[in-house]
């Protein structure tokens, strides 16, 4: 499947290119599988989109207290491993040295919608797409301002019990490959559009909260400057950089042929990313930490990334630690 030929696609990709260069203020959101994407002026927002990023919010949290109790039921650790040795054995083929394998969990007995989720969580980006999905992410994906531009990709994640467990992931030799492997992914996606890139800062540790756990995850920043063939053209940057390394995995192209056969069908919206230009930057976020209600029941998306080095136990314990309301 070419992802990027669709006529719906291509026009948003120009709709973007058009806001950005007349400095009009817009919202986008794509699908991981780039088949639905929304680009609308800000103006133009329905009052059932709720958005709230550093740089613009159109609805902001209430404060909450309602403590939120979620009930996954996930699919066993057989069914798991299904998926996961296809992942495996297209690694150990040559095809790929890294591929986030995701799958949705059932929520049962689900007592709450999604603007009481959405009340309650804190998160640097969070959005409510009408009754469909709601996003409580913490990875930014690209920021631009003016000619500048820079992405965030997270990659590594270890439940927090002890302080120890911080240095166990930093120590971790898988982690630290598959972090090196999204870092160097993303710095060449960004070498596509911009010139001097850089790591400003490698692998620092971030504490990621909820009600009942905390989460060790590892970021990295790095920056470029903008080609003058790109400067001011949001759509066409994003359509080099799509979708985000962070959740897709390396080589992207062939990786992304793995995902397909080893997933249960399209990921949709998750996975994704969303973003909003305020006429004068541009930031986006990655669409992870997502709840989606669909046919009357409500899903948790999580994953992570397989490489030579994970063991499936582990990687299924990290989908599971990753279904979450961040609360605190």
């Amino acid at each position: 499947m070419n992802r990027k030929q669709s006529t719906q696609y291509g026009k948003a990709i120009d709709l973007m290119d058009d806001y950005s260069m007349q400095s009009v203020p817009y919202f986008f959101l794509f699908d991981f599988e780039c088949q639905k994407p929304i680009v609308l002026p800000l103006s133009d927002l329905p009052s059932d989109v709720w958005i709230d990023t550093p740089i613009y919010s159109n609805h902001q949290s209430l404060p909450s207290t309602e403590v939120i109790h979620l009930q996954p039921s996930p699919m066993s650790l057989d069914d798991y491993q299904v998926g996961y040795n296809k992942v495996v054995a297209s690694i150990n083929y040559g095809n790929s040295y890294l591929t986030n394998l995701t799958y949705a969990t059932e929520l049962i007995n689900f007592g709450y919608d999604l603007e009481t989720i959405y009340h309650s969580a804190v998160a640097k980006y969070k959005l409510k797409y009408q009754d469909e999905f709601i996003v409580f992410s913490p990875e930014p994906f690209v920021k631009i301002d003016k000619d500048q531009i820079s992405t965030y990709p997270m990659k590594g994640t270890r439940k927090l019990s002890t302080l120890m467990d911080g240095k166990h992931l930093l120590d971790d030799p898988k982690e630290q490959a598959e972090h090196a492997t999204i870092v160097d992914l993303m710095r060449n996606d960004l070498s596509q559009v911009s010139k001097s890139v850089k790591v400003d800062d490698y692998r620092y540790m971030q504490i990621i909260k909820s009600q009942t756990q905390e989460l060790f995850q590892t970021s990295s920043n790095i920056s470029g400057t903008l080609t003058e063939t790109y400067q001011g053209k949001h759509g066409s940057i994003l359509d080099q950089l799509l979708p985000a390394g962070s959740v897709s995995g390396a080589p992207k192209q062939s990786t992304l042929a793995i995902i397909e056969n080893a997933e249960h069908g399209a990921r949709g919206y998750y996975t994704g990313v969303f973003g909003v230009y305020d006429g004068h930057q541009m930031v986006s976020s990655v669409l992870i930490r997502y709840i989606e209600h669909l046919k009357g029941k409500y899903y948790f998306r999580s994953g992570g990334g397989i490489t030579s080095r994970s063991k499936c136990i582990e990687e299924y314990h990290e989908l599971l630690h990753k279904i979450y309301v961040p609360i605190h």
